[in-house]
């Protein structure tokens, strides 16, 4: 660890051309050589230089085959945003392992899913997670080591003992480009949570395409908020990496330490736009703070155009980018960039404010019907995509993989949305029934089978509804077995104590039937239809 007190001279910028990476681990690798006493990370008061955080990277590796880790095995990381999540994920890319990052929010019945689902042979947790993991122990068979991790590394820290008693290793001689280094769990059509593969050939391509309109420069420093179970935030994190720019990590997105952040000098991130909307409501002090970004990245819900045009008045200085994708292409697949939002009003195209942008660099996108065939421009269909982003596949998974990949490599992604004659892409509707609240994707199956097992609901549909605050909210429809009865209070409660809170449902309408097709498919569009009623978008 180090103070970096007294940094060494900032080396000249641009910096000389660093080799192509082809691994995730590369570009640490490189700056651990070429400004090895540079600050690279930073953590609740702990900052790391290049070469100490390689020499952490390199030792966890070492200790994770020890442990007898290898090629094609799988770790696990539980806990909030930790540095060690990405120093674990690096190491075990290193050696051609793959490090499965455990959504910290999920209640026991879904980590246990999780963790099993992976076959992760150890364990990573931090130490307030721990009860968690306590309560499941023994339904975990292929975990053989759980080490404890705590946030400030105090004496007695597992993980820094770990590292303590671990030489340090070089990069695995049989890895290669296409073996898989980061599982995310994301929601399935099945219900339960799919890991989603992704390769060292997926992360590196990510950062470079996606890189495009976001590049870090001198007096940068980057700050990590979203939570490292996200695509948000473990592709994120590669870009500070990957331009040798320091970064600076929270715990957690909440007000209080992303404040701390931006005056520890963080200006370039990646939030939420809920983040952008708390803020915005803070009052003029909290607003003046944020004015200091100069580079403010949103995605993974949709933004309100109010919330976009009072933010850009709020902040003159700070150029916005929109980004648009999915977590089986790596995070980033199309973007508006700055320039679009400046211009936008002035070239007489604001419309393209509610737009996605266009495709980054080696992404293609079609807009397709029911039966594959292109649309024509600004009509509507399935927005499909092909990237050397896309995933291995999922997890365990092959039919449901074979579902969204194409034999010719086409990603379907299952929302909907057109083209304009400029390429600007507009999402506006999703064929499956994903809700996104403030960036995290629910999949309305997986709260359905929760409310199902009520002993007072008889059929029940969930749908999304917009929210102000956090893009959507969790709205369910439930309608009653004959002679029984409850009130949505105590449904809630139910899911809650079965379901992530962010998952569960913010309000409940008791029906008497839900409405159906001829077929007898719940019509979830009719259930919709009241509340994104005159929005122009109806995610």
């Amino acid at each position: 660890m180090s103070t970096v007190a007294d940094a060494p001279a900032r080396r000249s910028w641009p910096p000389a051309q660093p080799p192509e990476p082809v691994y995730v681990h590369d570009r640490l690798n490189h700056w651990a050589d070429a400004n090895p006493d540079g600050e690279a990370m930073t953590y609740l008061g702990r900052t790391w230089t290049w070469a100490q955080f390689h020499e952490r990277v390199h030792r966890a590796a070492c200790g994770l085959r020890e442990l007898g880790i290898a090629r094609g095995d799988v770790v696990g990381f539980l806990d909030k945003n930790h540095p060690a999540c990405v120093e674990i994920s690096m190491a075990a890319g290193s050696i051609g392992a793959a490090n499965a990052i455990v959504n910290w929010r999920m209640a026991g019945d879904e980590v246990d899913y999780v963790v099993n689902d992976s076959g992760a042979k150890v364990l990573f947790v931090g130490a307030e997670l721990m009860p968690t993991i306590e309560a499941i122990r023994d339904r975990l068979p292929n975990v053989e080591k759980i080490i404890a991790v705590t946030p400030d590394g105090a004496e007695g820290d597992e993980y820094e003992a770990f590292l303590a008693a671990s030489g340090s290793c070089e990069d695995g001689p049989d890895v290669v480009e296409d073996d898989v280094c980061l599982i995310l769990y994301s929601s399935g059509t099945t219900g339960r949570p799919k890991g989603v593969m992704l390769t060292h050939r997926n992360m590196v391509s990510h950062t470079v395409h996606s890189h495009d309109g976001w590049a870090f420069g001198e007096g940068n420093k980057s700050m990590v908020a979203m939570p490292l179970f996200h695509v948000g935030g473990s592709s994120y994190v590669l870009f500070g990496i990957h331009d040798g720019v320091p970064t600076v990590m929270t715990r957690e997105p909440d007000a209080g330490s992303l404040a701390g952040a931006i005056l520890a000098g963080a200006n370039c991130t990646f939030l939420v736009p809920a983040v952008l909307a708390q803020v915005l409501q803070s009052g003029p002090d909290a607003i003046k703070l944020f004015g200091a970004l100069r580079f403010y990245t949103y995605g993974a819900a949709p933004m309100p155009p109010p919330l976009l045009r009072a933010a850009m008045e709020a902040w003159p200085e700070t150029d916005f980018m929109q980004v648009y994708g999915l977590t089986e292409v790596s995070g980033v697949a199309t973007h508006l960039l700055p320039e679009d939002h400046r211009n936008a009003e002035a070239e007489g195209h604001p419309e393209r404010l509610l737009s996605a942008g266009k495709a980054i660099p080696g992404c293609e996108l079609r807009i397709v019907d029911a039966d594959g065939s292109d649309l024509p421009t600004g009509e509507a269909g399935e927005i499909w995509m092909r990237t050397p982003q896309l995933m291995k596949g999922y997890l365990n998974k092959p039919e449901a993989t074979a579902e969204v990949i194409t034999e010719d490599g086409w990603f379907r992604t299952g929302d909907i949305g057109h083209l304009d004659a400029d390429g600007f892409l507009y999402v506006s509707d999703r064929v499956k029934d994903m809700i996104i609240s403030g960036g995290e994707n629910i999949y309305s199956p997986e709260v359905e089978r929760v409310l199902s097992e009520h002993p007072a609901v008889l059929e029940v549909a969930v749908v999304g509804v917009p929210d102000e605050k956090w893009g959507e909210s969790v709205k369910a429809f439930v309608a009653f077995k004959e002679g029984a009865s409850s009130t949505p209070e105590e449904i809630i409660e139910f899911t809650r104590e079965r379901l992530a809170h962010y998952k569960c449902p913010k309000s409940v309408d008791v029906v008497e039937a839900l409405p159906r097709n001829p077929t007898g498919k719940i019509l979830k569009r009719e259930l919709r239809a009241p509340f994104w009623e005159g929005r122009d978008r109806q995610v």
